[in-house]
């Protein structure tokens, strides 16, 4: 079976990465810059045990004569904790110049990801204060985040909705917190009964013979029979869709899909109904198309549209649904006969042209020895210049190649070199940015950009889930991996 890889991640940018900037200014320094983004980083000094914020030139913008702490909260703004003094243990927020926003104080906060809200809480009271260090919500009983644009406040009443800019968005009080998903929340009220509230408290159903298990399809709304323990499916007026006869249910965009006697039925949203299936399990491609998945009996696949009616038998060993320039298409492949199909289910590929790997503007096709930047929906073909081979296996937004001189380097989508070929071998890791760079027996390390984070003069590198550690003798240096962006599917 031939093993393809879908390199769907966010598109290459030519910028400097914050990585490279932040072993340039350790470089620079001679002192170990860390958390450098969007302009700032910190310096940890191990002898003194300050901290410090660094900027792009490597000016030191805050020097404290305290022994502190300085951890970021986002690109400009920090958390300043006093390690010894009359102010030990007391905190600050502070912007990049050093300017107390929330002045020093004995406090605790808590933070949402990606949102400028502090939650403030000192002797048994909470608030909640913006990145500016303006209150937006005064002293309350206590405060909690109920999704990325809504708090609990609680009050003496009880629990009350307020927005990320301090307003109350409801009088409805309520007797807990909730969470708040895709801006809704069910709230049990007894059994069978209860209420889909937007994140406003807005009554969205009331559903009074049900037990509502999953609302995350609405208006469609999972239920399930306790004492049977079997789902169904009902609308947000509570009309029946789905009796509770099935072992399972699965939430999906389009389509819920409901599992019984070790087969798959499929509910379309759309059409409000139910369509049973031969198959154990299925997943949805596109346009009411569906893939079987491999069970003990076949390990193949199949594909089937909504109705269960067969499209291609369950004999092929790679089916894969994706987009190239917003486009559909569907790539499958049996005992060496492999097509490429567009939304049609036309062929795409002239003859002779194999896919090696499928990026989200263009796909990198093989016939006989040379290979091609190819665009489907141009139908336009540009040979990759001097390539030998590209490397299998390997998990990256990019290309890693063997000219013909038998030199690794590295293509970008658009067949652009971004690594040199010079090197005996190139070695990726799932889902980081920081790629293995031999020359001989030696080891080094660069990123997706060629920016050289460190030289290849190691003797061996071990990695790990959280970095890689590059070892040279009896001292050993580790670097801390960064994610890729986007999503990577690999067949």
């Amino acid at each position: 079976m031939k093993n393809l890889v879908f390199i769907l991640l966010s598109s290459l940018c030519v910028a400097q990465t914050d990585q490279y900037k932040q072993i340039l200014l350790s470089k620079k320094l001679g002192k170990n810059v860390t958390s450098y983004s969007k302009g700032f980083g910190i310096i940890n000094d191990s002898k003194t045990g300050n901290s410090a914020i660094i900027d792009s030139l490597g000016n030191i913008t805050l020097i404290d004569s305290y022994k502190n702490e300085i951890s970021r909260l986002s690109w400009n703004r920090f958390i300043l904790k006093i390690k010894d003094g009359n102010s030990k243990g007391k905190i600050a927020l502070i912007d990049e110049k050093g300017n107390q926003l929330i002045p020093l104080d004995h406090f605790k906060y808590r933070t949402w990801e990606n949102k400028d809200r502090l939650i403030y809480s000192k002797d048994g009271n909470e608030s909640v204060y913006d990145y500016n260090g303006k209150q937006i919500i005064p002293s309350a009983d206590k405060i909690v985040f109920a999704s990325e644009n809504r708090f609990f406040v609680k009050k003496e009443a009880g629990w009350l909705i307020y927005d990320f800019n301090g307003k109350q968005v409801s009088d409805r009080v309520f007797a807990e917190d909730l969470r708040f998903y895709k801006g809704r929340v069910y709230l049990t009220i007894d059994e069978k009964k209860g209420e889909v509230l937007d994140n406003n408290g807005k009554t969205l159903s009331s559903i009074s013979d049900h037990n509502v298990d999953d609302i995350n399809g609405f208006p469609f709304l999972v239920t399930k029979n306790i004492t049977t323990n079997k789902y169904g499916i009902i609308d947000e007026k509570e009309i029946v869709l789905a009796d509770e006869i099935y072992d399972q249910a699965f939430v999906g965009r389009e389509y819920i899909y409901l599992i019984n006697d070790n087969k798959a039925s499929i509910f379309s949203k759309a059409e409000r109904k139910v369509y049973p299936t031969d198959f154990h399990y299925v997943n949805h491609l596109f346009n009411g198309l569906f893939k079987t998945l491999k069970d003990d009996k076949n390990p193949k696949i199949a594909v089937i549209k909504t109705n269960g009616e067969i499209v291609f038998p369950k004999e092929y060993d790679v089916v894969e649904a994706f987009k190239i320039k917003d486009e559909n298409y569907l790539y499958v492949s049996k005992a060496g006969e492999e097509k490429l199909l567009d939304k049609d289910l036309k062929s795409v590929l002239d003859e002779g042209y194999e896919v090696e790997k499928v990026f989200f503007d263009n796909l990198i096709v093989k016939k006989g020895a040379a290979f091609y930047k190819f665009s489907p929906k141009e139908k336009s073909y540009v040979e990759l210049k001097n390539i030998a081979s590209i490397k299998p296996f390997q998990f990256y937004p990019a290309i890693i190649c063997k000219n013909q001189e038998g030199l690794y380097g590295m293509l970008d989508e658009e067949g652009n070199e971004i690594i040199p070929f010079m090197y005996d071998d190139i070695v990726t890791f799932l889902g980081e940015n920081e790629i293995i760079i031999q020359k001989g027996k030696k080891f080094g390390l660069t990123n997706h950009k060629g920016e050289l984070l460190k030289e290849v003069i190691y003797d061996k590198y071990v990695a790990d889930s959280k970095g890689i550690k590059l070892i040279k003798g009896k001292e050993s240096e580790y670097v801390h991996t960064t994610p890729q962006k986007g999503k990577i599917l690999v067949e």
